[in-house]
């Protein structure tokens, strides 16, 4: 068979493309960044998640409707191209947005690393001892192997690590909400305890949360490969983010009321500390959880950015290498090669805070021009057959939230 004949194979049903949705967003965010978060806005921290995820909420319903007007990969690209016009803007996004999420999968692999020393140093202590970059390497290799193998595997795959980590949430939810007395007294002492924390950390802190957002955007990308996209993409959109952001409220009160935010600033397994904190229990069972969470992200990850290489690609955006579909498992794999390479490069080179501010600060832009594209989609096909959309003011609030989060953010920088 000529390998231009062969296409992407539909085989992810609704429940499927939610869990790669939410695997996706859970993946790095909460299990790893929640301490980083608290540092920023120590007690605070729940506010800091509310107000990420209204911006990821607002750009949410964007996506929702492109990807049923535009049920294909590289979708971002491709939304940028129906409404403006411009292919050398969507090449650029596209590039863009393939580096945001290289760099967020290295930040992924730093937090695998944390909960992988973590989980084995009371059973291999010599485990203390093994490189970073060397632990960082070898996930990287295994689930770039697996990405290769096939996508309804890959997804399935990751489906399973999805309910681990849901599970994972849930349990520290139940054994923080156990605890409910001591947490009386903590939130008695916020108000003397808080009194250097301002809207600035507050904020910061809200940066670094909206990472913990991301996830739903990479949904489109996969979307050649989903049975029925007009129904089903924006309904796994809208469910992913919905239950993310219950979990993250939970998780996120219980962990800065049970372990100091300075403490879990400073901890490479965040929730493995929160975890200990309210049963006094060896955290083993949540740092297990902690690092499939993590593997997950970055196998979705992963697959998604090759998607978007790969759908480049077959429109002549990019060289038609990057479109090579391997015919066994009709996969595309030399996509998926290059971009395990990359994200091994910036995991070994960067520190995990840098990464997750870097993927924040490329995805808003992103977010930014998707929702421009889709104002100009609209004024030209207002009403496409079979599609439901929303009002011309969704994609221009979620245009002014996006740009006035960036600019608040340079000013921080600067000043």
């Amino acid at each position: 068979m000529n390998n231009n004949n062969l296409s992407l194979k539909r085989s992810l049903n609704l429940p499927l493309i939610t869990f790669y949705g939410l695997g996706n967003i859970l993946g790095a965010g909460i299990y790893v960044l929640v301490g980083k978060v608290a540092g920023e806005a120590g007690y605070f921290a729940p506010l800091s998640f509310f107000l990420a995820s209204i911006i990821a909420a607002i750009s949410a319903l964007t996506y929702a409707e492109l990807s049923a007007r535009y049920p294909v990969s590289a979708g971002e690209a491709v939304y940028l191209y129906e409404g403006f016009q411009l292919r050398w803007l969507s090449m650029v996004v596209g590039l863009l947005i393939v580096s945001a999420t290289i760099v967020s999968s290295a930040a992924i692999a730093h937090g695998f690393a944390g909960y992988f020393k973590v989980t084995l140093i009371d059973f291999v202590p010599a485990f203390q001892a093994v490189p970073s970059a060397a632990i960082i390497a070898t996930l990287l290799c295994i689930l770039g192997a697996l990405a290769v193998w096939g996508i309804s595997q890959s997804v399935k795959v990751a489906s399973f690590f999805t309910l681990l980590e849901i599970a994972g949430l849930c349990l520290i939810i139940w054994v923080g909400a156990e605890q409910v007395p001591m947490m009386k007294q903590n939130i008695a002492a916020i108000p003397e305890s808080t009194s250097h924390f301002s809207f600035v950390g507050i904020f910061a802190g809200a940066f670094l949360a909206f990472y913990a957002y991301l996830g739903f955007e990479d949904m489109v990308n996969v979307a050649e490969e989903v049975k029925d996209p007009q129904r089903n993409m924006p309904r796994a959109i809208f469910l992913a983010v919905i239950i993310s952001t219950l979990l993250y409220a939970g998780v996120a009160s219980v962990s800065v009321l049970l372990v100091d935010p300075q403490q879990l600033a400073q901890s490479e397994a965040p929730l493995a500390d929160v975890y200990t904190a309210a049963t006094g229990n060896s955290p083993i069972i949540i740092s297990v959880i902690g690092m499939f969470a993590v593997v997950n992200g970055a196998l979705i990850q992963l697959i998604m950015a090759s998607r978007l290489l790969y759908g480049m690609g077959s429109r002549g955006w990019l060289p038609r290498w990057f479109s090579k579909i391997h015919p066994p498992t009709r996969t595309p794999v030399n996509s998926t090669l290059l971009v395990v390479s990359l994200m091994m490069l910036f995991a070994i080179m960067l520190p995990m805070v840098t990464l997750a501010e870097m993927t924040s600060f490329l995805i808003l832009i992103v977010f930014a021009l998707i929702n421009l594209a889709l104002i100009r989609i609209k004024d030209k096909q207002p009403t496409p057959e079979g599609v439901r959309v929303f009002s011309v003011w969704i994609p221009k609030l979620g245009f002014a939230t996006t740009v006035l989060f960036l600019l608040l953010n340079v000013i921080r920088n600067l000043f």
